[in-house]
């Protein structure tokens, strides 16, 4: 994906070259794109629910107790709060998400390649750009989207008697949630946290996708290295010198490199997206009258209830969910670029 040969003393590894944004069939891209992530997304949303529940909880509920109270009180469908909202706003999301993706990591790998950098550097810095610049354009569909659906998701979760979610307000779907959020509060009552998402995600973004590009090629280094090992040296010798990975093989060093980079992410952002978490659900109380909470309270209630460990409530699912999630992904979208290239590119 990220190039087209990993050189390893005497042998190669031979990619299949990066497929750019101006070899894709747009229509085909985004049309497909829209039904395979809207797969993935439903078959990873109750891991997003109970990272959510965890974070707005007054106590450090485990998330195998928290799953089973929400199964016995709540049904199966409580793991599914919100997902018609979320799916509505992924897609847009989603597409906008791709294309500020490809045209930045295309432009920026490109500009830095005319300045003489290597291929592997100009790779990482048009990563890490593209998933800055992806971030902050997905997050102006994104953060009403999340307000709505994270209001749907933790509203339950008073059956349980374990929430922090104070609002007054019960809401029967999405376009219910939608439009009492609007009444209250006016547009920014749907933007509530749009600064710390930009601050929580677009460096999460950046930090990710630079992280797969090192992965990816420190893995590959590393099975090349093992190769010429194996050969005794003689990696390169003979034939064309070169492996040429099969499907399979991507596929496992695709979803092991974003496994690697999602760890990496969720420790440095878990803090902000607890904190953005709450500012977006959670609701406080000024004379009788509701208010939205502000982030110096949000951060002085979380060290009230656990200190900074309270900030790292629902890492276990978020971890879980961004490496599932991130492998999963990461593998669709390649897939999907290699279904979606121009004929002709395809070929050759």
């Amino acid at each position: 994906m990220i190039l087209s040969a990993v050189e390893e003393d005497s042998g190669e590894i031979h990619l299949p070259a990066e497929i750019d944004w101006h070899m894709l069939d747009k229509s085909k891209f985004f049309v497909l794109g829209a039904a395979l992530f809207s797969g993935v997304s439903a078959t990873l949303y109750p891991a997003v629910v109970l990272k959510t529940r965890q974070q707005v909880s007054l106590s450090n509920l485990p998330c195998f107790k928290m799953a089973f109270l929400m199964l016995r009180h709540e049904g199966y469908r409580a793991f599914y709060g919100g997902f018609g909202t979320s799916l509505m706003g992924t897609i847009p999301a989603r597409a906008l998400y791709m294309t500020a993706l490809e045209v930045t990591k295309s432009n920026v790998g490109s500009a830095a390649m005319k300045m003489g950098l290597s291929e592997a550097t100009a790779s990482t810095i048009g990563s890490t750009a593209a998933g800055l610049s992806a971030s902050m354009a997905a997050q102006l569909v994104w953060t009403p989207i999340d307000v709505v659906s994270q209001r749907l998701m933790v509203q339950g979760s008073k059956q349980i008697g374990n929430s922090n979610f104070g609002s007054t307000s019960s809401y029967s779907n999405g376009v219910d949630a939608f439009r009492k959020i609007l009444c209250a509060d006016g547009v920014r009552g749907l933007y509530r946290g749009f600064g710390i998402s930009i601050l929580t995600y677009a460096p999460s973004s950046a930090v990710w996708w630079g992280s797969y590009s090192v992965a990816y090629r420190i893995i590959w280094g590393g099975i090349g290295f093992y190769r010429c090992n194996q050969d005794n040296g003689g990696c390169g010798a003979g034939g064309d010198g070169g492996l040429r990975p099969n499907s399979v093989s991507m596929v496992a060093v695709q979803a092991a490199s974003a496994a690697m980079a999602s760890g990496v992410s969720a420790l440095i952002t878990m803090p902000l997206d607890t904190i953005k978490t709450r500012l977006q659900v959670l609701e406080g109380e000024e004379n009788g009258r509701r208010r939205p909470l502000t982030a110096m309270q949000t951060v002085r209630n979380l060290m009230k209830e656990g200190g900074f460990a309270a900030c790292y409530r629902g890492l276990g699912p978020r971890w879980a969910s961004m490496s599932m999630s991130a492998a999963t992904m990461v593998t669709t979208y390649e897939f999907l670029k290699r279904l979606s290239a121009k004929q002709q590119e395809r070929l050759a």
